[in-house]
Parts: structure tokens; sequence; C-alpha cells
């Protein structure tokens, strides 16, 4: 039977590329492409058929920000699939990214460099904005969406005689600090990302906690540092071709920088090889490659307690309940 997979944020970057280092792993696979353009994923569909004819590969249109379009997409989900073996959490979004030019010369001669570049602390800063369901954009984005869409597909996802298994594109960005569960959207500060990544974390010690005696696995990978649409706004073109051979180097010092999103999913193809019962669920899986360009995956234990992860949990459930019935009065 062909295992069936789900990838948000298919259609480029870090999850077209894994798109295509699954069908290499495994080319029977049924992989269905979740992807806000239509147009965008059946470009990328008759691609990965192209050179994967014996695999299954679908698409459903969902947009991440937008919890009707996450709603439609599960009730088409559900009425295609009996079950989800794999569920990659990928979409995500970094909007207007500004970089803290004081921060970047301050840091280049410190000794923090190499962390500097590895983890973007306190380099960037976002312009969030409010979503028409009401919510920061980011947050609903890389957290809220995601968590509606699994909470839609328990019933693919929850089978006591075989795991299913949740992946989270997380961050090294992810810092604690960025983080308060009394702002859970960020709507107060200006590091909406790593907020988010940080809440991501959160949420999968958190489905574990509730879900593993279900029979789903939630685990969370960081794929490095890399050059994707996402990150190339962030400088001037000029300005990336003036630092890429300074990073380059920095990757004999510094493992994080995977550069290609081909490297950057190491990690993520690692875990479809695991059974997800055998993992920690407080552990970050991180996609590295060396200075010679080889891939790897190292652990982090992720910086946060089980508690926290709960209560956050709890939030998601009540904000979930506010919003389901703002929709149901918006319908009526």
């Amino acid at each position: 039977m062909r295992k069936a997979v789900l990838v948000t944020g298919a259609s480029s970057g870090v999850g077209l590329a894994l798109c295509k280092r699954l069908l290499e792993e495994d080319h029977e696979l049924h992989l269905c492409l979740a992807c806000r353009n239509r147009s965008k994923a059946e470009a990328v569909r008759a691609a990965l058929l192209a050179s994967r004819p014996l695999a299954e590969v679908s698409i459903v249109q969902v947009d991440v920000s937008d919890l009707q379009s996450v709603f439609r997409a599960s009730r088409e989900l559900k009425q295609r699939f009996q079950r989800l073996d794999y569920v990659y959490l990928n979409a995500g979004i970094m909007p207007n990214p500004q970089l803290n030019i004081k921060a970047l010369f301050s840091g280049l001669f410190s000794r923090k460099v190499i962390h500097m570049f590895s983890t973007a602390e306190g380099l960037l800063t976002q312009e969030d904005k409010i979503t028409a369901d009401g919510l920061q954009e980011v947050f609903e984005t890389n957290v809220f969406g995601h968590f509606i869409l699994i909470q839609e597909l328990a019933p693919l996802l929850c089978h006591s005689d075989s795991p299913s298994q949740l992946i989270w594109t997380s961050s090294r960005n992810a810092r604690k600090s960025n983080f308060c569960l009394e702002d859970i959207q960020h709507s107060r500060g200006q590091e909406p990302y790593s907020s988010s990544k940080y809440a991501v974390d959160l949420l999968s010690v958190a489905v574990n906690r509730n879900f593993n005696s279900r029979g789903l696995y939630s685990s969370v990978v960081c794929p490095g540092t890399m050059v994707t649409n996402m990150t190339c706004g962030i400088l001037p073109p000029f300005v990336w071709t003036l630092l890429m051979p300074i990073i380059w180097l920095l990757r004999f010092f510094a493992n994080a920088f995977t550069l290609t999103p081909y490297n950057g999913t190491e990690a993520l193809v690692w875990l479809f090889h695991q059974k997800p019962e055998s993992l920690n669920p407080l552990t970050k899986y991180l996609s590295a490659t060396t200075g010679f360009g080889s891939n790897y995956v190292m652990t982090q234990k992720m910086d946060l307690d089980e508690d926290t992860a709960e209560k956050f949990y709890q939030s998601l459930l009540e904000l979930e309940k506010h919003v389901r019935a703002t929709i149901q009065k918006r319908n009526h």
C-alpha cells in the first residue's frame, strides 16, 4: 500500500526540494502538494511525474493564512484519503524583513559572528499585518493555520495500529526571548517570525503529549541557513554576491550553512525513515552541511518546558473556539 504524504508549501524552496527527495527515497509514494497557487502546483506536479512516473502526485489548494481555505482543503482531503502517513508542515512566511545594520556590523567584529549568521539572532525584524480572520499574519500562516489543519485532519492521522507523523519546519531562529504566552500572536513585538517558530516548537511538544496515545507523533526540524525566495529579499542582490564567499568559508566553522534547499531537507528526509515512537519529543533535528558539502543531521535539545507547551496548546484551543464561532456568525 502506498504511503500518503502531504507537504504544505510544496511549490518552491524547501517544500519543492523535499518533494523531489521523497520521491527519490520512495518512487511509489502518494504525494499530495498543498499549495496556495494552483497553476504553480500543476507545473510542479508535471515535473515530478516526468521524473517519477510510478508515483502518484495530487494537489490540494490551501492558503494557511486563510482559515476558510484550510477548512475547505481539509474537507477535500478527508474525501480523498483514508489516512495520511506523513504531514510536512512547511509553509511559512517572513514578511518584509528589515536588516538591523547596526547589529550586523557590531556582530561582524565580535566573537558571536558565526552564531549571528547561523541563527540571525537580533539581525532581522519584520512588519506584520492583520489577516481577514483578524489574526496576525505570521502567526496564522506559520502556526495557527497548520494547527487548524491538524485538528481537522485528526481522523486521517490518528490510527493506533500504525503511527502517523507530523514534521514541522522550524528554525534555529526560534528564540524563547521572542515568545510570550500573554501575546502568542506577537502583536506587540518586532520579531514575529522568531516568535512563530518558537510557537511551532511548543506546539510539537504539546501534540506529542496529547496525541501519542492515539498514534500521532510530531517532530521539528531546522533546515539551516539557505538562499531561498524567503531569504533573498532580506538583502539587495549585490550584497548577497559579496557575502556568499564569506558564507562558504564559514561552513568550515559552522554546519548551519546548508545554503541550498536540497541540503536543507536533509533532516526532513532523515525523519521519513525513522520510527516516530523512538524519537525524543524535546529534540530538534537540524540539517547540517560540512565545508566540503556533505550533508548530515544533528540534534539539539529545545529550550522549552512541557508545562509552557501545554499552556500554549490550551490557548490555541481557546482561540480555535473563538475563531470557529466568528466564522459561523459570518457565514449566517
